[in-house]
């Protein structure tokens, strides 16, 4: 059955349209209400946010979703992702729900949902979900509507918790740390965590308005993050989104590193520690051929999932890993979270850095990346990915990078849009290669 209303990370979209209404929102209380109503105790759900200015809106329709049937909530207001997960299995809810368009900006928002465990939806419990949507909820007595309540020590609760993460031998004493925090949900929770291990604290995207989350700022524009690393000369930059669920880091030379070799470094950390589990880490298809290759010099595997953290996480619990995650900077660490957590990840980093004494910029470049090239082909309708010309020219692409590169080209889950990806050893290589399947997709659709 096809998803009308769910995508990989729950429902996204454009504020007051489609999906992402106010009383869109309230049905989806309802339905995903009354599927959690098991077992004859009261019932609750956590509901947490970003700092986009359509939060308000939604977290009031979906409250009154929830109580319409019964369940009772509890709202923690501005709040990591990572922290909602964190906080439904902590206070024993039946769910949580995470009000966040992550990376987006801010005119997006999104509804995330999670179940008592801390994990995100299975598959089915979301297809159930999406059934009631369009169907009629039964609604609670008028003796057992539900109540809400708002706790105010949610922040210190996942600070704590961040910090547990972190070695107890380590402090983070005489190192200069610049956080961004996108003007986003981790704009109060990462710089304290940050300064009460010690951290000399500088803080950038920490002043959000409704309007300015993810605004040339934050993971996916780490530019002002390494501006100020330079600027103030510091140790390290922590660039986190808007939900807080992935991190990039910049180097006191001031060059960015992605998800790909914070992967390997944690996962080369626990190794050595004899803390990874599974024998390597898991990553999408699009972590780079290098990370791959430096994994098996030191005999570790690379698993590589579709792209989405929800793959890599399904991944990781079946096969038994506890390091995975995405080269845009979703790292899950299994022993201490159910999801993507970027500050989480970040003290990892910080640990290791700590630990060998070394500055950034050697602990964190593991491995020469290879050149990789990616191309956006827009079409209006069909299938062109199953034209026999576009077929002929993919097959003659794979055959041309055999042994020196790869291939991955997808359709984008968002977008009428074919992804085309190529790496390889010779970039001159690459870029014909990626151009060549772009002209034929373009042809083909």
């Amino acid at each position: 059955m096809a998803r009308k209303y769910f995508g990989t990370d729950g429902i996204r979209g454009l504020t007051n349209t489609g999906a992402m209404t106010a009383a869109m929102a309230m049905k989806v209380g309802m339905a995903a209400g009354r599927h959690f109503l098991r077992g004859h105790h009261r019932h609750r759900v956590v509901i947490g946010k970003d700092t986009r200015l359509s939060g308000y809106m939604l977290e009031s329709a979906l409250q009154a979703g929830f109580t319409s049937v019964g369940m009772d909530v509890t709202l923690v207001g501005p709040m990591p992702t990572p922290a909602v997960a964190m906080l439904t299995k902590s206070m024993r809810a039946d769910m949580g729900v995470m009000i966040s368009a992550s990376h987006n900006p801010f005119a997006d928002n999104g509804i995330k949902l999670f179940g008592p465990d801390g994990f995100k939806l299975s598959d089915e419990d979301e297809m159930a979900i999406e059934a009631a949507l369009d169907a009629d909820v039964p609604l609670a007595a008028p003796g057992e509507i539900g109540r809400a309540k708002r706790i105010d020590d949610a922040r210190g609760r996942y600070i704590h918790f961040a910090k547990s993460t972190f070695p107890n031998d380590l402090r983070l004493d005489g190192m200069r740390v610049v956080v961004d925090c996108a003007n986003g949900a981790a704009y109060q929770v990462a710089p304290e965590a940050l300064w009460e291990l010690g951290a000399d604290v500088v803080q950038i995207g920490v002043n959000p308005n409704g309007l300015n989350i993810n605004d040339q700022i934050g993971s996916t524009h780490p530019e002002a993050l390494a501006a100020k690393v330079v600027e103030v000369r510091a140790d390290i930059g922590i660039a986190l989104d808007g939900d807080a669920d992935r991190l990039i880091v910049v180097d006191e030379k001031g060059r960015v590193v992605d998800g790909d070799q914070l992967m390997a470094a944690i996962a080369g950390g626990w190794a050595r520690a004899g803390r990874l589990q599974g024998g390597g880490l898991v990553a999408t298809v699009m972590s780079n051929l290098g990370l791959e290759r430096h994994l098996a010099t030191q005999g570790l595997e690379l698993i590589r999932t579709k792209v989405g953290d929800r793959y890599v996480l399904e991944a990781m619990r079946r096969q038994g890993y506890n390091v995975g995650g995405e080269q845009s900077g979703h790292i899950i660490l299994s022993d201490y979270a159910t999801t993507g957590d970027g500050l989480v990840a970040a003290l990892q980093v910080l640990a290791e850095i700590r630990r060998s004494g070394e500055p950034a910029s050697r602990v964190l470049h593991r491995f020469d990346p290879l050149p990789q090239l990616l191309k956006n082909v827009r079409f209006s309708g069909g299938k062109p990915l199953e034209a026999d010309s576009v077929k002929t020219v993919i097959a003659a692409a794979e055959a041309e990078l055999a042994g020196n590169g790869r291939l991955v080209i997808r359709p984008s889950g968002t977008e009428p849009v074919i992804r085309v990806m190529a790496e390889g050893d010779d970039p001159a290589v690459v870029e014909q290669v990626v151009d060549r399947i772009c002209e034929a997709v373009r042809k083909a659709a």
